[in-house]
């Protein structure tokens, strides 16, 4: 991420506070340029002011015409300069402080969401809504194993196989990854909120519903997690941040409801980095379960780690850029970026209405497709938010795809692929736009910040867990103009026509980490699953030896609304291999290899107690943690 340092200087005007040794040129210019809009000085030429300068000719000309540099704007002369002093007093403040005051006096972006709706559509023609779902493979033979560790490693698909024959109840299933979670949560911190009674409760009523005939489907009765940014009635929903680990939301959230609704059993909210960055929040830093002296990345840090330890089945987590792709790669476990507006976002932390997108980490693609035929679809309150019509992922016949693959794809994929009748292609994404990061960041800051205006404004931000993160960037944030804000989506416009134009392939097999990728994946909505293809050593391990391993992961990229595409060929390359079935050395890294920094148990696990039960709450009922 970029970073900077603001310095407030004092100005007779009170409505502005800006800095002179900070200035955001290169990106602005970038988009004009791409947009059509170079700016010139009265003379024709391009020539921002240097900070040096500024500060030098702080007597010598107008202070608010220099502190304009950081604007990239101080071109106006000093007539000009008055005007917009008279009309921002009387007219601009006025209708901000209004505004702020009607919509953002409440943090997260809950609420009131924007109604410029960005679209990631390709084509012209109506994208048709899903009438019907998946067909869910049927799986026979399956048997229970004897150990809970192996029952804990078992697929979505299998798992759901044991409660419809009735060899094991969802409550027995909840007790594993209640222990499970409880266990290793102690080296992984990745939990937030054990679910504890809530879980419980609601595998009282799945295997009851069985009892009576009534069977919901492949989720019916499966425990999972949920990323610490979607609300759950009377849970806390922290967001990670100490400012926030108090707060409970009366919010259901939209992919609660459905996951809900399809008989899935919530266990636990899991950990997010603070305000969904990186992987700090603050009950500490999640660690990745294949090699736990490393941590997870994230944000969506607790959902991987958690999915990758066996301490859950599946969990759901979020994505701005990269907090899916980067910790599914890091913790070695499947995951799916989905194509943007592909699930729906009531009652989710906001960053970006425009980059936020919500997917799950699984054991197999397998197991991603059952996840996200239970929560696609259109959420009334999410206009973003839409019913695409995806080809079923079990159907496709992937002998009629055209495949390309990238300089950095994983060979071994590429060579599965071909074996399996898929015409692989060398391919390359071609496009003028060359700074999708700053475009990116523009887009992402500014939003983030319009949805956390009030916790910037009241100081919180010097309470943030990592003050090299959000604060930096969101002080930043405060000083992009609007027409460059604007001028941003523009070169956005830009890049998505030029990768529409080149994406002359069904799918494409790449780097799932790759920087470049992961912004130009996300400005566009394209989806992703990100697919385990192996293992290396650790670097520098002990003399003996290690079993902790660094994974290696490639994506599988589709066009919006093509997530079927990418899953299919997910699922084809993981029908002949073992990588995704992998388990973690937690419990055995090797006969002398040992993590020198001792992990104690979090103080916020030891003391505190968490009530969380949908409905009314019994005197005294508790979850200890």
């Amino acid at each position: 991420m970029l970073g900077g340092v603001l310095l407030p200087i004092s100005l007779s005007l009170p409505w502005i506070r800006l800095l002179y040794y900070f200035c955001l040129p290169f990106l602005i210019s970038s988009n004009r340029l791409l947009a059509g809009t170079g700016a010139v000085m009265d003379s024709g030429e391009y020539s921002p002011k240097s900070n040096g300068e500024c500060l030098e000719k702080i007597n010598e000309v107008s202070p608010v015409k220099c502190a304009f540099a950081i604007f990239d704007a101080d071109f106006f002369n000093d007539t000009k300069i008055a005007e917009i002093e008279q009309g921002a007093t009387e007219l601009n403040i006025p209708i901000s402080r209004a505004n702020r005051k009607l919509v953002a006096s409440v943090n997260g972006g809950l609420h009131d969401p924007s109604y410029l709706v960005f679209n990631p559509e390709w084509r012209n023609e109506q994208v048709q809504s899903k009438t019907k779902r998946f067909s869910c493979p049927s799986l026979s033979g399956i048997q229970r194993p004897e150990g809970e560790e192996d029952i804990a490693f078992m697929t979505v698909l299998e798992l759901g196989e044991l409660i419809k024959t009735k060899q094991i109840t969802s409550e027995e299933l909840t007790r594993i990854f209640l222990h499970r979670l409880k266990r290793y949560n102690l080296v992984v911190e990745a939990v937030v909120t054990y679910t504890e009674e809530l879980a419980y409760k609601q595998a009282k009523e799945a295997d009851e519903m069985l009892a009576q005939g009534r069977y919901l489907g492949p989720l019916h009765g499966i425990p999972y997690g949920l990323k610490d940014i979607i609300s759950v009635p009377q849970c806390k929903t922290t967001w990670g941040s100490k400012t926030f680990k108090d707060q409970v939301l009366d919010i259901e959230a939209s992919v609660y409801k459905k996951l809900k609704s399809a008989g899935a059993v919530l266990v636990a909210k899991l950990a997010t980095g603070s305000l969904a960055y990186d992987d700090i929040w603050f009950g500490g830093r999640t660690r990745n379960p294949w090699n736990i002296e490393e941590y997870s990345t994230g944000s969506s840090s607790g959902p991987a780690a958690s999915t990758s330890a066996g301490m859950v089945p599946f969990a759901i987590g979020s994505e701005t850029c990269g907090s899916i792709t980067y910790p599914a790669a890091r913790c070695g476990v499947t995951a799916l970026r989905p194509t943007f507006g592909a699930v729906g976002r009531t009652g989710v932390m906001s960053i970006s209405e425009s980059l936020d997108k919500i997917g799950p980490f699984c054991r197999s693609a397998a197991d991603c497709t059952i996840i996200l035929d239970a929560i696609l679809g259109k959420d009334p309150d999410d206009p973003s938010s839409k019913d695409i019509s995806l080809d079923d992922p079990f159907s496709v016949d992937i002998t009629n795809l055209t495949v390309g693959y990238l300089d950095d794809a994983e060979m071994e994929v590429v060579r599965i692929l071909e074996s399996k009748g898929v015409k692989m292609v060398p391919f390359k994404l071609n496009y003028t736009v060359n700074h999708a990061q700053g475009i990116l960041n523009f887009t992402m800051d500014v939003d983030m910040l319009a949805h956390f205006d009030e916790w910037q404004r009241s100081g919180e931000d010097d309470f943030y867990e990592a003050q090299d993160q959000w604060p930096v960037e969101l002080r930043r944030a405060r000083v992009i103009p609007a027409v460059d804000y604007v001028q941003a989506q523009r070169a956005r416009g830009k890049l998505i026509r030029e990768i529409r134009e080149s994406f002359t392939v069904d799918a494409f097999i790449g780097n799932a980490t790759d920087w470049e990728k992961v912004c130009l994946g996300n400005l566009v909505g394209m989806p992703v699953v990100i697919v385990p293809t192996g293992f290396t050593k650790i670097s520098n391990p002990p003399p003996d030896g290690s079993r902790r391993r660094t994974t290696i992961t490639t994506g599988i990229y589709a066009p919006p609304n093509h997530d079927h595409i990418a899953l299919a060929l997910a699922m084809a390359y993981q029908s002949v291999t073992e990588h995704h079935r992998q388990r973690p050395p937690i419990d055995d890294l090797g006969p002398n290899d040992f993590i020198v920094d001792s992990i104690s148990t979090p103080d916020y696990l030891s003391s505190q107690t968490i009530p969380c039960l949908e409905g009314s709450v019994p005197s005294g009922s508790a979850v200890t943690m």
